[in-house]
């Protein structure tokens, strides 16, 4: 079993419209609902690929009913969500499908209250003694504390469980101080967390800091993984053209994927990149092109950096 934690859940809503403009009134061709928050496109990417998976996090209120009903529909993923009493956000995406740019809008979390904090805690503490593997995935709602995520790396890694990583700012900084196996920040989150714009010398720097291994997600460009057992550049075959909401959480899902498939590392880099590329060609976070990521899977070009 494969364990997701997603603290700030999310229940995504994606509207489209012909063309986006400013300051209009805009009629809107299509609307789609799905279970959100990095973690959880990350576990229904995992789920698809035929693993176990559990997700952990919180929700609360209409929008969390609303999100745990959707994910039960989910073959292969077990809900364990600590319910909470503020409401679960939303988030709206806005694809303009005239050029294909995406618009997105990020309603602040729920609070969280102390004593949800520590039933959580409790429940991840339980939940990660099966797991073969962890990824805590992405912001912190308010009350819960800057330094969380060290704590449940130092969690996992003390059941002898793998830790992936990725979030950004202050938590990621801390997080890194707990020595996670793996983890996967963005060219801007990288130079925010090392000052450093150069990829190379910034995953350097952020493995020194903590990290078993760094997989620095590069846009078009791919991936640069810096791990213990070499570097690698891993490019997709051509740049793609959609929504690229939730294309770096596939990536996180092919690089777990891999760890509990345990395949060599050039091997994980081409699932995670074309993981990725197949989610711009979807509609939705949180899924992927079937057809589209067999047919990339081979022609992703991994190289020693």
């Amino acid at each position: 079993m494969i364990l997701t934690v997603t603290l700030n859940t999310a229940l995504d809503i994606t509207y489209r419209v012909q063309e986006l403009r400013p300051h209009t009134s805009h009629r809107v061709t299509e609307v789609t609902e799905r279970p959100g928050g990095k973690g959880l496109n990350v576990a229904r990417v995992l789920a698809a690929l035929g693993h176990q998976v559990t997700a952990t996090g919180f929700a609360g209120g209409a929008t969390g009913r609303s999100l745990r009903e959707q994910l039960t529909r989910t073959h292969g993923l077990v809900d364990a969500l600590v319910p909470v009493a503020n409401a679960t956000r939303r988030t709206v995406a806005v694809v303009d499908r005239s050029t294909g740019d995406t618009t997105q809008l990020n309603e602040p979390g729920p609070v969280i209250t102390p004593a949800e904090w520590s039933a959580f805690l409790e429940a991840y503490d339980d939940l990660v003694r099966s797991a073969a593997a962890v990824a805590l995935c992405g912001s912190l709602p308010p009350g819960v504390p800057v330094g969380a995520y060290a704590h449940l790396v130092r969690t996992a890694r003390a059941a002898g469980v793998p830790v992936l990583l990725d979030t950004s700012g202050e938590p990621l900084r801390r997080g890194l101080a707990a020595r996670p196996d793996l983890i996967k920040p963005n060219a801007d989150e990288l130079a925010e967390l090392t000052g450093s714009h150069e990829p190379s010398r910034a995953t350097q720097d952020a493995r020194r800091r903590g990290a078993r291994a760094v997989i620095a997600s590069l846009g078009a460009q791919g991936l640069l993984a810096l791990t213990p057992e070499g570097r690698w550049h891993a490019i997709p075959p051509a740049s793609e053209h959609g929504n690229p909401t939730g294309a770096g959480d596939s990536a996180v899902a092919g690089l777990l994927s891999g760890l509990v498939d345990q395949l060599p590392w050039p091997d994980r880099l081409s699932r995670a990149v074309a993981l990725s590329a197949a989610t711009v060609r979807s509609p939705t976070a949180g899924d992927f092109d079937r057809a589209a990521y067999e047919k990339l899977l081979a022609r992703v070009s991994v190289t020693a950096a």
